[in-house]
């Protein structure tokens, strides 16, 4: 469609969840204690590789634009300790869950994980491997800051067996880095990217934002030109979501200065474009893939997932997650201490930090999967979510008058519930529909 007829709808007007977890965080209750998520742990089985995440939410800069939990420090010495305090939570785990658990999956999110020298990443790892047992297919994926890492730094990590590095760019142009506090020249990312191949790393991801103050098309194409010749094997392409509100940080950026509606949509357009004539596969609602890619692959396969890293390939039926306001998903959500403080104090008294939970029912085992699938997919295919999930029961009902509201948009061939390609914009806004946490007051980032 193009920009006139999506504004048309109101398309540009909507907020909804991204649907990287369902129900979304806004809908997780307050935890009164850990028993819950003890009770989860020790039902896991050792014969199901875990996905496991480890946060570190610790920058030496904090770009303006990120809304992610991270403080900014000086010096490794809060690092050290908090990584002490994460490995104490990782020990407190083991003792709950049953014998011979395997990790199919490790990621170390941020903050920025590179800020930790080459003596902590040994730290955290070998703590880690102290517990899990690797599965055969066991992947290693890490963000990673070009201007916060080091030979030293990367040789480590693929010593540890880091098979995948996500590298954050945004956007290589000085004007747009300027306004969103975040300098980082092409050099350095170049150079990053030459490290990470030389030391073995066979994936690479590049993540950029459009929707940043002073983005034009013009800027943004000589950025995507100069990111693809980097030859990464992804790319995330995410929509900046101004919400000054939550992330103070964001007060620093110009509103004045952001692309409108129809800037956003050429942004992304222009993105889109270019991804596709280098020969790159789009997956899902932002992310691009190489046609070898894991991604892809999955995709054609009906097995592509969708969870707080975006779409992955990773079918490990729990994720594990470790340090401050980490969310782990294992019958449910629970989400750690968001405070580094709260969090320490908490284990410091021998318990799990568990903030806030949301155990999930066999609407939400339904309601999640349906979701996934048409994120995933653009369509439902009922047949699949039966044998997934069990009879469809009363959300059979939700998903016909789905059908019915969105008849402009979707088509219901037999059990397939499906978007039109034009369609595929409102691909958020059908998954709202679904949602049956969907009427909090919560506020969520633009569908466009």
């Amino acid at each position: 469609m193009t920009y006139e007829e999506l504004a048309k709808t109101g398309l540009f007007q909507i907020r909804a969840p991204r649907y990287t977890s369902y129900p979304p965080a806004t809908a997780f209750e307050t935890a009164r204690d850990d028993s819950v998520f003890r009770s989860q742990l020790a039902k896991l089985d050792p014969t199901e590789p875990l996905s496991i995440y480890v946060h570190i939410p610790f920058c030496e800069r904090l770009c303006w634009f990120c809304a992610c939990r991270t403080q900014g420090v000086r010096s490794l010495t809060p690092v050290q300790a908090y990584i002490e305090t994460l490995l104490a939570e990782v020990a407190l785990a083991a003792d709950v869950m049953p014998e011979g658990m395997q990790m199919g999956r490790l990621h170390f999110g941020g903050g920025t994980p590179t800020i930790m020298s080459p003596d902590l990443i040994t730290r955290v790892m070998s703590g880690i491997d102290d517990v899990f047992d690797r599965a055969v297919d066991f992947e290693f994926s890490v963000e990673i800051d070009p201007t916060l890492v080091n030979v030293d730094k990367i040789r480590c990590l693929a010593d540890h067996g880091m098979t995948r590095a996500s590298i954050g760019v945004q956007d290589f142009d000085s004007t747009v880095q300027a306004a969103i506090g975040r300098e980082q020249s092409f050099a350095q990312t170049e150079n990053c990217v030459a490290d990470l191949r030389a030391a073995g790393v066979k994936s690479v991801n590049i993540d950029l934002v459009y929707g940043l103050a002073h983005q034009t098309t013009k800027t943004f194409e000589k950025t995507l030109n100069e990111a693809i010749s980097l030859d990464p094997d992804r790319f995330s392409l995410f929509g900046y979501a101004h919400v000054p509100h939550m992330a103070k940080r964001q007060r620093l950026i110009a509103e004045q200065a952001l692309p409108g509606d129809r800037g956003r949509f050429e942004l992304f357009g222009k993105a889109a474009e270019a991804f596709k004539a280098a020969n790159y596969v789009a997956v899902g609602i932002d992310h691009f893939a190489k046609p070898t890619d894991s991604l892809v692959k999955s995709l054609g396969e009906g097995r592509l997932k969708r969870n707080f890293q975006g779409y992955t390939a990773d079918n490990c039926p729990s994720l594990l997650a470790f340090g401050a306001s980490a969310i782990s998903r294992i019958g449910g959500f629970f989400q750690n201490a968001t405070r580094t403080a709260d969090y320490r104090k908490i284990i410091a008294t021998g318990n799990l930090p568990i903030a806030r939970q949301h155990v999930w029912t066999a609407d939400d085992r339904l309601r999640g999967r349906a979701i996934e699938m048409l994120l995933c997919d653009f369509k439902i295919d009922m047949r699949q979510l039966r044998e997934d999930c069990g009879p469809l029961g009363d959300f059979a009902v939700d998903l016909m008058s789905s059908a019915a509201e969105f008849n402009d948009h979707v088509t219901l061939e037999g059990d397939v519930l499906r978007l039109k390609e034009a369609s595929k914009p409102f691909v958020r806004v059908v998954a709202q529909y679904l949602d049956a946490y969907k009427e909090t007051d919560a506020i969520y980032s633009r569908v466009s």
